[in-house]
């Protein structure tokens, strides 16, 4: 009965650990293990996140039982026999935002770890001292030395959410560059979609995202603009693409730097390429498409608030019609409103109409920080909001 007692605990705690090392492999920290591995290998293998999960789990399960097979605990304090498989866990997902932050690895983890093993191989002698000395008995799925298990067990699974990495924003980031790298776009624009948290690398890939279903010009305001004009494009180093190839950017946008230079600067010059190759090429035919460049070169404006030049070029691109993007409608219209003498003066009589709900919405809440409030509120995703507030 004894030996039944016991191995009802090995199982139970052999369980848990199956069920959320795989869990957390899979579900958690796929696209950072992608990510890690891209990095590491120079792109040439790729993680599949079904082995990857098994073979981990599967890898720390057996290193669990080499443990075991020494030191046999298999009462009380069995679940301490998973603490370097749930360090390891902790461990792999950590150093893998080390490798992403171009930092290099920090010494505290190696250190950390070093600390936690020699703790734990206090605790194993002192549970091996006790384990001689305790009395038999029989253990029931509700005694409590089963308690006790499960309890250090959950004990464990908090330590390694705590130590791993759980950062929203870096989860979001990786989620991303894996649709962008499959060509998932909208997908890709799904993810954090609905959250505030976000950083210059994870908006980078979103309006390449946007860029890729030409929408840059009508939702890019509708997610947290989180970064200037200098973090647009990884044309400087501030921003940098790890899983999806750079390379498919530039081919997107129909040209790479050949040093380091502002996004701007960059835009500009492939912008003046393709004037002038259109008007050797064919001097007589307009322009009739709006090109990637372009977008971008407007958008990074927009979030510069250089609306004098955003509306010195926009009729470069497009038509002054009601078909323009819903956030080039709402800079004209800020534009025309803000300048006694404009260059370009539209109107949209949708847009004004919202124009003019925003101000009568300001005029009722004298206080700075409601007004904020209930202008997010209605106007969050718009340019306006933007402008004036952020």
């Amino acid at each position: 009965m004894r030996n039944g007692s016991t191995i009802t605990i090995r199982v139970m705690c052999a369980i848990v650990f199956v069920l959320f090392s795989f869990c957390w492999l899979f579900f958690f920290q796929a696209d950072q293990l992608a990510m890690t591995q891209h990095v590491l290998s120079g792109g040439v293998t790729h993680y599949h996140p079904i082995w990857g999960a098994l073979i981990g789990t599967f890898c720390l399960m057996g290193l669990q039982l080499v443990i075991n097979s020494f030191i046999r605990l298999n009462k009380r304090t069995h679940a301490l026999t998973y603490v370097p498989s749930m360090m390891f866990l902790a461990l792999v997902t950590e150093v893998s935002q080390q490798i992403e932050s171009n930092e290099g690895v920090s010494v505290w983890i190696w250190i950390l770890p070093l600390l936690v093993l020699s703790g734990w191989g206090i605790f194993i002698w002192i549970a091996k001292m006790a384990q001689e000395v305790e009395a038999a008995s029989t253990f029931s799925l509700f005694s409590r030395p089963m308690w006790i298990n499960a309890l250090l067990m959950a004990l464990q699974i908090i330590g390694v959410a705590w130590a791993g990495n759980t950062n929203a924003v870096y989860h979001y980031r990786m989620t991303t560059e894996t649709l962008l790298a499959d060509g998932r776009y909208e997908k890709a624009l799904e993810v954090g979609r609905h959250s505030h948290e976000s950083d210059a690398n994870l908006l980078m890939l979103r309006m390449y995202a946007l860029a890729r279903v030409n929408a840059l010009g009508e939702r890019l305001f509708e997610y947290p603009i989180t970064a200037n004009v200098e973090q647009i494009l990884p044309t400087n180093g501030q921003t940098r693409m790890y899983y999806c190839p750079e390379d498919s950017l530039y081919r997107f946008l129909g040209g790479r730097p050949a040093e380091p230079m502002s996004p701007l600067r960059f835009l500009e010059l492939l912008e003046r390429r393709d004037t002038t190759t259109l008007r050797t090429s064919a001097p007589s035919h307009p322009r009739t498409s709006v090109s990637p460049a372009s977008d971008y070169l407007l958008c990074g404006l927009l979030i510069d608030r250089q609306i004098d030049r955003f509306a010195r070029e926009i009729g470069k691109y497009y038509t002054l019609d009601d078909h323009l993007p819903k956030h080039y409608r709402e800079a004209l219209v800020l534009y025309t409103h803000l300048r006694s003498d404009p260059v370009v003066e539209y109107h949209h009589a949708v847009t004004d109409e919202d124009w003019r709900n925003l101000q009568d919405l300001e005029k009722q809440y004298p206080d700075a920080t409601e007004r904020q409030g209930k202008v997010e509120d209605q106007f969050g995703n718009t340019y306006w909001y933007y402008y004036e507030y952020l």
